[in-house]
């Protein structure tokens, strides 16, 4: 169930109406990876292992399916084996906001590199964003950001999820992207909320040159993409778009 219906008490200036409405549900998801707790996502209640397959990798706990052993979910819980434990929790992860400030605390001979001959057509571009537009699950609740990634090779696949949160719709669409055999560096994303540092490191760690948002973007996002080799795009809507970074890749 991707929403419920809850009620409420309306106030407009001087009435008071009781109200029921349809709501975006919300659910938490702990993460367990070789025993050990990994996170605790709060996530619309769809597509969990999609999820936690495509944050695994976005956080470059695994490169790809053949590093997980088994996965196992029930309820609120998943539990991941992975080929390699000690691998996991040896590498630091790096946290940062997607509010702005300065990169520079980033060591750069670590930051992943996007190695990509995709070139879009804008055309095309603007069409996956149209893409992303027929929610009706947002159109109801109001409550969920949407994300999809397209796959511009010889096959042509798409694929939208949806989500409370914005990171937790990308995480999705990378791990079905990997259940599906996607050839990442041939594919690119649109979302329609904004694009931040954490989007911006994901999509660079998976490998996938190209994301787009009709939102906005924020100054560290710009600066990590132009370390990484992402092309970062914003504000698309109509036939405008701002090219914040790698804007070869556009034709």
């Amino acid at each position: 169930m991707k929403s419920v219906l809850k009620e409420y008490m309306r106030l407009d200036g001087g009435l008071k109406t009781k109200l029921e409405e349809e709501i975006a549900k919300e659910v938490a998801l702990a993460i367990f990876v070789n025993g050990r707790q990994f996170s605790t996502a709060m996530m619309s209640p769809q597509m969990k292992k999609e999820f936690v397959l495509g944050h695994l990798l976005s956080e470059g706990v695994i490169e790809g399916l053949e590093d997980v052993e088994s996965l196992k979910i029930r309820e609120d819980i998943a539990k991941v084996i992975t080929k390699n434990p000690i691998k996991v929790f040896a590498a630091k992860k790096v946290i940062v906001s997607g509010c702005g400030g300065s990169s520079g605390f980033l060591d750069e001979s670590k930051l992943p590199k996007v190695d990509s001959k995709l070139k879009l057509d804008k055309k095309v571009l603007f069409e996956g964003i149209k893409k992303i537009l027929t929610s009706d699950l947002h159109k109801r609740t109001g409550g969920t950001h949407t994300c999809a990634i397209i796959e511009v090779s010889k096959t042509e696949r798409s694929f939208i999820s949806e989500d409370i949160g914005r990171h937790n719709a990308l995480d999705k669409i990378i791990g079905h992207a990997l259940l599906k055999k996607y050839h990442l560096p041939d594919t690119f994303v649109v979302c329609t909320g904004r694009i931040s540092s954490e989007m911006v490191l994901k999509c660079s760690i998976a490998k996938i040159p190209i994301i787009a948002s009709r939102g906005a973007v924020t100054s560290l996002a710009v600066e990590i993409a132009n370390k990484t080799g992402l092309t970062v795009i914003g504000f698309v809507r109509g036939q405008r778009m701002n090219i914040y970074s790698n804007e070869q890749r556009i034709l």
